[in-house]
């Protein structure tokens, strides 16, 4: 059985979690793993980090693309990817730009817009210069008080497609439920 590592508000560990519910990849999680720098840890995950996979046989995968394109090339019953090479292509350059130049820039907010923590104006305009056009509309909405993709028009009905989709569902329910309960901490 895979095992998950991992934690509910992680961008990263919720892209493997929905590629596994897509999938119908039978996973168990282990939802205590929280990143760390403790050598019983990165005896696990080479960089301290989350999400990492457990496999059969004490074997484990980290980075979150990595484990995304084992488990396509394990279990290619339900392919994510489309078969054409330049096709599958464009789909990495997509997730590679959006994960580098969108979430990347846009974390930098993360602990003003979904945890109250104070950003200094200096970093919110940083944030803002530094984003293309494609961030999601929750961020910038409640860090900018408008809508980035008002310019995209046509990416809205995709992201409301997969809001609806089951395992976004689910992975974005879990993720809200674990942000409400840090924040009674």
């Amino acid at each position: 059985m895979l095992k998950l590592c991992g934690f509910h508000l992680s961008n990263y560990h919720n892209k493997v979690r929905i590629a596994l519910l897509e999938k119908g990849v039978p996973f168990e999680e282990d939802p205590t793993c929280t990143p760390s720098q403790k050598d019983e840890f990165v005896a696990r995950s080479p960089m301290g980090k989350v999400p990492f996979l457990e496999l059969d046989g004490g074997r484990r995968l980290a980075e979150s693309e990595v484990i995304v394109e084992y488990l396509e090339d394990a279990y290619p019953q339900k392919p994510l990817l489309p078969k054409d090479p330049f096709e599958r292509a464009k789909v990495r350059e997509l997730v590679t730009v959006t994960e580098l130049h969108l979430e990347l820039p846009a974390r930098r907010l993360y602990g003003h817009v979904f945890f109250k923590r104070p950003a200094s104006e200096e970093v919110i305009r940083a944030v803002e210069k530094d984003l293309p056009n494609g961030v999601r509309a929750l961020t910038t909405k409640l860090a900018y008080g408008r809508d980035i993709l008002e310019d995209l028009a046509p990416l809205k009905p995709y992201l409301k497609m997969l809001g609806e989709r089951p395992a976004f569902a689910r992975v974005n329910e879990d993720r809200k439920a674990a942000q409400a309960a840090l924040s009674k901490k």
